[in-house]
């Protein structure tokens, strides 16, 4: 996104200086500091839709700056989890660990908004309500794809860290609940101290495509893996199962979700 940021803030510099028009006039113009201007302008920061409006009215433009609008609509997800998120929507089953948030699948709005908004560097309000309509969006598979098999396990650290505060959390704990009642989802709690050595290391979401194509996907800080090689998916498989097999049931995961929500 960085490079098309500089590449239309050089477009409304060519423009300006073609036209004439200083930073100064301009910014006078859009009611922007010199100094917003000129970081428009080399990239440092997302030229505004009002910023390319005027600019391509003071210039002459005819459009073509306000053509660049179309190139800076923010992504619905981040660069790296694109090619995850292109293979999820097709997926006939779907096995999700997560040690320390709620599953996308499976967040609230409240949820998902007080997670993406606190990104570090932070993202723009645009991006932001993109991302976290994006993520909903997402969730309709739950309840169109009837066919594809959702299987849930959090370890009991997810169920409580207060993402949102105790209000949020408790209808993030009931929103897990409603979803597990679904006949092709399952949910299942890892409780502290099972498993230490696997339920620590991080996320993962094994996937099988209808063409039964297997793939894994780890996260980390800021990288993410997609993985197709059959030794690495053997591994990641191992590991997933060693996990399911200490945690609770169905039955009593529902219950012990229950129980959290309850004490909060």
């Amino acid at each position: 996104m960085t490079e098309t940021w500089r590449y239309c803030g050089n477009q409304i510099k060519l423009w300006r200086t073609e036209a004439g028009v200083s930073r100064e006039e301009l910014g006078k113009e859009a009611n922007y500091e010199y100094e917003t201007i000129k970081s428009m302008e080399q990239g440092r920061r997302k030229p505004s839709a009002r910023l390319l409006q005027i600019a391509d009215q003071m210039c002459g433009a005819q459009g073509k700056l306000l053509a660049a609008l179309e190139y800076l609509k923010p992504e619905p997800f981040p660069a790296r989890s694109q090619e995850y998120m292109a293979i999820e929507a097709e997926a006939i089953a779907l096995n999700w660990y997560e040690p320390l948030l709620i599953p996308g699948l499976l967040q609230t709005e409240e949820y998902a908004q007080a997670l993406i908004s606190e990104s570090c560097p932070p993202l723009d309000d645009e991006t932001v309500e993109e991302r976290v309509r994006a993520r909903m969006q997402r969730q309709d598979a739950l309840t169109r794809r009837t066919s594809t098999v959702f299987n849930f396990v959090v370890y009991e650290a997810v169920l409580r860290t207060l993402v949102g505060g105790e209000e949020a959390m408790r209808r993030q704990l009931q929103r897990l609940l409603d979803a597990s009642k679904l006949r092709n989802v399952s949910a299942q709690v890892l409780p502290m101290g099972r498993c230490s050595g696997l339920a620590l290391i991080g996320p993962m979401v094994l996937l099988e495509t209808a063409d039964h194509e297997r793939f894994g996907y780890v996260e980390g800080q800021r990288t993410s893996a997609l993985y197709a090689d059959a030794h690495k998916l053997s591994e990641l498989t191992q590991r997933h199962d060693m996990i399911r097999r200490h945690a609770l049931c169905v039955e009593d995961s529902t219950e012990f979700i229950r129980k959290v929500a309850e004490e909060l």
